[in-house]
C-alpha cells in the first residue's frame, strides 16, 4: 500500500506488477479508481457553461458521447485533463483526477455562479474493468457490446458505465453507488479472467499506452501544444474560441511552442521522471516527465518535455554526471487496443 492524492491506494497485489501488467494485456485487469471525483453539471446553461470551462464543442456533443478534454487557466496552462460526457441535453459528468479533486471543485465553482447550472460532487465508488476479455466479462453484468470506445450510459440509478480507460486496451469505467460497491467488484473478481491491479502497472500500462499523467506530463505550465494535446481541441476554436485561456492559447499557438512532449527509450536501465536531459556536448534540453520499464515491450521507456530546437538532435539522460543515450521514438510504445 501507498499514498496517492490523499488516498491508501494498492501498489501492488500477490501478483506483482510485471504479471499484472501482463495480465491485463492478454485478459482482464480489475483496477479501484474510486479516488477520481465526479462532478455532475445540470441545467439549461449546462452546455454553454462546459464551453465555457473546456476548449471543446459541448454544443455538437451527442448523449452518450464521451469528450477527453482539460481545463485551462488563463494563461492556458493545464489545469487538469479530464472526461467530460454527455448525459441528457441538460447535464453533463466530469470525471476528474483525484490529485486535482479540491482546485477542479473550486475552479467550476468559481465560474459557475455566472451560468443557470447546478453543480453537484457525487460521492460513489470506481471501478475500472481493462484488457482484450473486458467486454466478456462485463457483458455478464450490463449488454455493452455494442457501447464504442469513448461512449457513456447510466445502466442504473445512480451507476454510470463508459467505455473508457487509461490503459490503452479495451475496457470499462465503472461508477457504483458506494452501498453496492464492493459486492460489484466481488462479482468481477471472481471470473478466472480477471485479477486486481495496483498502481504500478496501472502507471507502466499508462506509460506504454503513451497516455500523460497530470503533475508529471502535465501541469499548469505545460500548454495543450507543448503536451502534443492540441488534438483535443477543434480547429476552428483554436483561433477564436470562448473558453478560459483561449486568447493565450491563440496567441502561443502562432507563436510556435518552444517545448514538446516526445517519447524516448533509454539506452540499458529505465531513467525516472525528474531526470535532467542533456545534448551531446551537455547542454541542457530537458527534463524526463515520465519514466520506467516496459514489460509488453521488453524496454525502458519514457515521456519528456523538450526544448523543440532540440528534440531531433542526440538526447542524453544525465545519470549522476554519467550520459545515458535515449533515442526518440513515436507513442504509444505499445499499440492502443480500443474498441472504435
Amino acid at each position: 500500500m501507498g499514498e496517492f492524492a490523499g488516498f491508501e491506494m494498492p501498489l501492488f497485489y500477490p501478483l506483482g506488477v510485471m504479471k499484472e501488467h501482463l495480465h491485463t494485456r492478454a485478459h482482464a485487469g480489475l483496477f479501484d479508481i474510486s479516488h477520481m471525483v465526479h462532478i455532475e453539471i445540470r441545467g439549461s446553461g449546462a452546455t454553454d457553461f462546459i464551453g465555457h470551462l473546456c476548449p471543446f464543442e459541448p454544443h455538437v456533443q451527442t448523449i452518450g458521447q464521451a469528450k477527453y478534454t482539460y481545463f485551462l487557466n488563463d494563461q492556458a496552462g493545464i489545469i487538469d485533463d479530464l472526461i467530460i460526457t454527455r448525459l441528457a441535453d441538460d447535464r453533463f459528468l466530469i470525471v476528474a483526477n483525484a490529485g486535482c479533486a479540491e482546485k477542479d471543485v473550486a475552479h467550476v465553482q468559481a465560474h459557475a455562479a455566472k451560468f443557470d447550472v447546478e453543480v453537484f460532487i457525487i460521492p460513489r465508488g470506481f471501478i475500472a474493468l481493462q484488457g482484450p476479455d473486458a467486454e466478456d466479462v462485463l457483458q455478464q453484468q450490463f449488454d455493452v457490446s455494442t457501447m464504442p470506445f469513448m461512449s457513456g450510459v447510466e445502466p442504473r440509478e445512480g451507476w454510470f458505465l463508459s467505455r473508457t480507460g487509461y490503459t490503452g486496451e479495451d475496457g470499462f469505467e465503472i461508477a457504483i453507488p458506494e452501498t453496492d460497491c464492493a459486492s460489484f467488484a466481488k462479482s468481477l473478481a471472481n471470473d478466472d479472467r480477471v485479477e486486481w491491479i495496483g498502481l504500478g502497472a496501472r502507471d507502466s500500462l499508462r506509460l506504454e499506452a503513451g497516455l500523460p499523467l497530470y503533475g508529471q506530463d502535465l501541469s499548469e505550465d505545460i500548454t495543450p501544444s507543448e503536451a502534443g494535446l492540441l488534438w483535443a481541441i477543434p480547429k476552428d476554436i483554436r483561433s477564436d474560441g470562448g473558453f478560459i485561456g483561449a486568447e493565450s492559447l491563440a496567441s502561443l499557438i502562432a507563436q510556435g511552442r518552444k517545448r514538446m512532449r516526445i517519447g524516448l527509450l533509454p539506452d540499458g536501465r529505465p531513467v525516472r521522471g525528474g531526470t535532467a536531459l542533456v545534448s551531446e556536448d551537455g547542454a541542457p534540453i530537458g527534463v524526463v516527465t515520465s519514466g520506467g520499464f516496459g514489460p509488453t515491450i521488453g524496454a525502458p521507456m519514457a515521456m519528456a518535455l523538450v526544448n523543440t530546437d532540440a528534440a531531433d538532435q542526440p538526447i542524453f539522460a544525465d545519470m549522476r554526471g554519467k550520459k545515458i543515450p535515449m533515442n526518440r521514438v513515436k507513442t504509444p510504445f505499445a499499440p492502443h487496443n480500443y474498441k472504435r
